[in-house]
C-alpha cells in the first residue's frame, strides 16, 4: 500500500536580515494586518459614518498597545508563568515568540473600554462593533504567519493534505520517520477567521448592523472566532507539557477553556442585540 502524498512544507520564514537580525514573514504579516490593512478598513468605516478623525487616530494607538501588551501577558500568564517568573527579563523578548490570541482579545477589550470613557464617550459596544469588522482579517494573517514559521500545527494525520513540517524540531520528534503529515491547523483557523471577517463586513456594509443592533457584530465575531478555535484545538498538538495533565483532568486544553467565556458572551450579545434593536431617530 502506498502512503498518501503529503505536502512537504519547507518554507524559509526569514525574508532578509537587518544588522544580523533576521526579519521573518510572520512579523511582516502581523504588522501588515495590525498597522496597515486593519486601520485602512477602519478608516473607511470612519469616513463612511463621518466620524471625528481624532477618534480614529486615538483608537489606532489604543488598539495597537492593547493587542501587543494583552497578547504578551496572556501568553505569560496562561501558558508559561513558571518560566517567566524564573526569567523575568524574557518578558520583553517578544521577537522570540509568545503571543496569545485570548490575551490579545482581552487587551483589546480593555483598551476599548478605556477609549470609550476617555475619547469617544460612547458605549464600549459601539467601539467593539466597528473594531470587530477588520479584526478577523488580522487574525487570519497572524495564523498564516504561524504557518510560515512551521508552528502551532495539528496532530499527525493520514489525510493527503497533511503537512510535513520538515523545518520544525517538534514535528521531527512527533513523526521521526516523516511518514505522516500533520493537520495544517493554521490554515483551518485562517479560513474560519476569513469567513468571520466576510460576515462582519456584510453585517456592517450591507445590513448597517453597527447602527441597528448594538453588539451584534462583535457578538458574532466572538462566537465565530472562538467557537472555531475551540473545535480546532481538539486536533492541535499539546504546546506545553503541563497541558497534558489539564486535558486528563478536565478533557480540554487551555485554549479550549479560555474560548468558552468568549463564545458564551458572544452568543449573549447576539441574542441581546436582536431582541433590542436600536430605534432610529
Amino acid at each position: 500500500m502506498t502512503l498518501p502524498a503529503f505536502i512537504t512544507w519547507d518554507f524559509d520564514p526569514v525574508i532578509f536580515t537587518v544588522f544580523g537580525h533576521p526579519v521573518v514573514l510572520y512579523g511582516l504579516l502581523f504588522a501588515l494586518g495590525l498597522m496597515i490593512l486593519g486601520p485602512w478598513i477602519a478608516k473607511k468605516m470612519w469616513d463612511h459614518e463621518k466620524l471625528d478623525p481624532k477618534w480614529y487616530e486615538s483608537l489606532a494607538v489604543y488598539v495597537f498597545v492593547g493587542t501587543i501588551v494583552g497578547a504578551r501577558l496572556g501568553h505569560i500568564l496562561f501558558y508559561d508563568p513558571t518560566y517567566y517568573l524564573a526569567h523575568p527579563e524574557k518578558i520583553f523578548f517578544t521577537w522570540e515568540g509568545g503571543l496569545a490570541s485570548h490575551g490579545g482579545t482581552i487587551g483589546i477589550i480593555l483598551a476599548c473600554w478605556i477609549y470609550s470613557r476617555k475619547v469617544s464617550h460612547k458605549s464600549i459596544l459601539w467601539v467593539l462593533d466597528r473594531l470587530a469588522v477588520p479584526t478577523g482579517l488580522v487574525a487570519a494573517m497572524i495564523r498564516i504567519g504561524n504557518l510560515t514559521n512551521s508552528e502551532i500545527f495539528g496532530r499527525p494525520t493520514t489525510l493527503p493534505w497533511g503537512f510535513r513540517f520538515v523545518r520544525s524540531e517538534e514535528y521531527r520528534q512527533l513523526v521521526p520517520a516523516m511518514d505522516m503529515g500533520c493537520h495544517p491547523t493554521q490554515i483551518y483557523e485562517a479560513f474560519c477567521y476569513l469567513v468571520v471577517f466576510a460576515v462582519c463586513m456584510w453585517l456592517y456594509w450591507k445590513r448597517d448592523a453597527a447602527r441597528r443592533y448594538s453588539g451584534l457584530i462583535v457578538g458574532f465575531f466572538l462566537t465565530g472566532i472562538f467557537l472555531s478555535r475551540f473545535i480546532i484545538e481538539r486536533i492541535k498538538i499539546v504546546q506545553e507539557p503541563w497541558e497534558l495533565k489539564l486535558i486528563e483532568s478536565v478533557g480540554m486544553n487551555m485554549g479550549q477553556l479560555l474560548s468558552i467565556p468568549f463564545v458564551t458572551v458572544g452568543i449573549w450579545l447576539m441574542v441581546r442585540a436582536l431582541k433590542n434593536p436600536i430605534v432610529q431617530k
